[in-house]
């Protein structure tokens, strides 16, 4: 695949090679000898895969470097990239952000009403996709449990994937179907109806680096649920615009969930301070600079 990829550098002649995750697409550009090129983390392949065996920390090591900016999205991944001796001075934080315009507050009562929820359900939002590294299972076991104690509960599970039969198990089998809505998939237009609707975001992800759905669920004045990984810490401080939970503690996310339940009057302080959040640090055209900063420092090296 490096030779492929060397012939279409010298028929194509970029100026930067522009290339993510780090053992994958950028390890395939550093063999190749791309240069100049910029690598980029997806979070979950520093924050996960660099340590987890002995091929993909020499792979880690050789990307980096022949990298000449490395490009993340949260403070973790920075940190891991100098752990392993990449130059602070050559590391681009570039948080993605998300369109504060179509991503807002407004229309929340329209959108609950247009999902059918009534005035008094308390509604978490999950939408990450059913796959083992996002463990939307700790969410729909902790919500089986807490609804068992709290009637209004209510659980809108989006999206998709491999765990799909166990998920759907696991409410059928719950005695709480009646409490759970399978919304599937939906496209990028319809996406702030869900988010409004909701009362609460919940993600109980493994690894992430700044998850570009949480940034929506901010801009939209979701507050929200999470794992408490480092990733999630820069975007929610406990009690101000959402609460979180041990990775893959199920109890303590059914606890939490009540715990935000039974604190709702704050609900409304809660919205405004996520939203602030999205104005503050998560508006795509303010960050998106960041990437273009990022090309020109591998400009300058070459």
């Amino acid at each position: 695949m490096k030779y492929a990829l060397r012939r279409v550098l010298r028929q194509v002649k970029p100026d930067v090679i522009h290339a993510g995750s780090i053992q994958t697409a950028a390890l395939i550009s550093a063999m190749a000898r791309a240069k100049p090129l910029v690598s980029m983390s997806w979070g979950y392949d520093m924050l996960m895969d660099a340590d987890s065996t002995r091929k993909l920390q020499r792979d880690t090591r050789f990307t980096l470097a022949r990298s000449s900016v490395f490009v993340c999205d949260c403070d973790a991944v920075k940190q891991k990239a100098i752990s392993f001796g990449f130059s602070p001075e050559r590391i681009v934080k570039f948080p993605w952000g998300t369109n504060l315009k179509h991503f807002s507050p407004n229309g929340r009562k329209k959108a609950r009403k247009q999902l059918g929820w009534k005035a008094d359900d308390f509604v978490f939002l999950s939408l990450r996709a059913w796959e083992p590294i996002y463990d939307v299972k700790t969410i729909v076991k902790a919500f089986i449990q807490a609804a068992r104690q709290e009637p209004a509960l209510r659980l809108e599970l989006m999206g998709g994937g491999s765990q799909q039969n166990e998920l759907r198990q696991l409410v059928n089998g719950s005695g709480q179907m009646d409490r759970v809505h399978f919304g599937g998939r939906v496209g990028f237009g319809t996406l702030p109806t869900y988010y409004r609707a909701a009362d609460v975001y919940s993600s109980a992800s493994m690894t992430d680096g700044s998850s570009v759905s949480l940034l929506e669920s901010l801009a939209c004045g979701t507050p929200a649920l999470l794992s408490s990984i480092p990733g999630n810490l820069e975007w929610v401080e406990e009690g101000k615009n959402g609460w979180f939970f041990p990775v893959g503690d199920v109890d303590a996310c059914a606890e939490t969930m009540l715990a935000a339940y039974e604190n709702k009057g704050q609900l409304l302080e809660m919205r405004k301070r996520s939203r602030e959040i999205a104005e503050e640090r998560a508006d795509w055209e303010l960050n998106f600079p960041k990437l273009l900063t990022a090309y020109e420092m591998a400009l300058e090296g070459v």
